[in-house]
C-alpha cells in the first residue's frame, strides 16, 4: 500500500537520517524496522564522546549535512541523536528542527521531538528513564522531559561517555537496566541513546513489565514514518510501531 503525504500517493519514500559519526547502531536498527517501501539515506555529524561540550560541537555541521541529504530528495530529515536535540532544554529540539528545515527545505524532526510525541500519543505521563549516559547527561535528559510536562519517577544510566563503546554493548544491557529500574507506578519505560541496542528487547520488556517501552531509535522510526504518512503497523518492535495503523489517533499528533 502506498503511503500518502499531502494528498499525493507514492509507492516509495526516502528518510534522511543525520547520524553522530561514531554511532554504529541507529542505522542497523532503522533498517530492521523500516518497511520495504521506505529507504534510508544518511549523513554524519562528528561526535566521539557523549559530553555536553562534544554534543554542542556536533550541531555546528547541521546545515551543511542537511543540505547534502536534501540533494537526495528525501521526504523527511530526522536528527537521529537524542542528546544533541535535548541539550539546551525545553524548546531546543524545535530550534534544531527550524535550522534543518531552513537549510534543507524539507520537513524535519529530531529524536527528542519524536520521544515527546510518542509519550503523549501513548498517554504516558509518569515515566522511568534509562540511558547509556553518565549522570551529567542523564540529568539533562531528565530535565528536558520534566520541562515538557512529564514526571520522571526514576532515572538510571550506564555512566558511559565513549560513544563507540556504547555501540559495542549488546541488547542485554538495555534489558537488564530496564528490569532493574522499572517502577510499577510508571506509565512507560524510556530507553535513551540511539547508539544503544534496545530495539530488539522492546517486545520482551513490554510483555514482562506490562507497559509501553520506548527506545529513542524506535520513536525516531515511528515519527519519521508518521510524517511521511505511512499507515501500516510495523510488528516486532513494540506497541508504538504497531500503532502506525491507527490513522485517526496519529492525525492528532503534533
Amino acid at each position: 500500500m502506498a503511503a500518502n503525504q499531502g494528498g499525493v500517493q507514492k509507492d516509495s519514500y526516502r528518510i534522511g537520517l543525520l547520524v553522530p559519526s561514531s554511532n554504529t547502531t541507529v542505522e542497523p536498527e532503522f533498517y530492521r524496522a523500516l518497511p520495504a517501501s521506505v529507504t534510508l539515506h544518511t549523513a554524519r555529524l562528528f561526535l566521539t564522546q557523549i559530553t555536553p561540550e562534544a554534543i554542542l560541537g556536533l550541531v555546528e555541521e547541521l546545515e551543511t549535512q542537511s543540505r547534502l541529504l536534501a540533494s537526495a530528495d528525501v521526504d523527511v530529515i530526522m536528527l537521529g541523536a537524542t542528546a544533541p536535540s535535548f541539550l539546551k532544554g525545553a524548546g531546543y529540539d524545535r530550534e534544531v528542527i527550524a535550522r534543518i528545515e531552513k537549510a534543507a527545505g524539507k520537513p524535519a524532526t529530531t529524536t527528542s521531538t519524536a520521544l515527546l510525541r510518542a509519550l503523549r500519543f501513548l498517554d504516558a505521563k509518569r515515566i522511568v528513564l534509562g540511558s547509556a549516559y553518565d549522570d551529567k547527561v542523564n540529568a539533562i535528559a531528565q530535565g528536558f522531559l520534566e520541562a515538557n510536562g512529564f514526571q520522571v519517577l526514576a532515572a538510571r544510566g550506564l555512566g558511559m561517555v565513549d560513544n563507540l563503546a556504547v555501540g559495542r554493548l549488546g541488547p542485554d544491557s538495555a534489558y537488564e537496566l530496564a528490569r532493574g529500574a522499572d517502577r510499577k507506578d510508571a506509565d512507560a519505560m524510556v530507553l535513551a541513546c540511539t547508539n544503544w541496542r534496545a530495539l530488539e528487547v522492546i517486545e520482551r520488556l513490554e510483555r514482562e513489565l506490562g507497559k509501553p517501552v520506548v527506545s529513542t531509535t524506535q520513536v525516531s522510526v515511528w515519527d519519521a514514518l508518521r510524517m511521511i504518512g505511512y499507515r501500516r503497523e510495523v510488528p516486532g518492535y513494540g506497541q508504538l510501531l504497531r500503532s502506525l495503523a491507527a490513522e485517526g489517533r496519529l492525525a492528532a499528533v503534533a
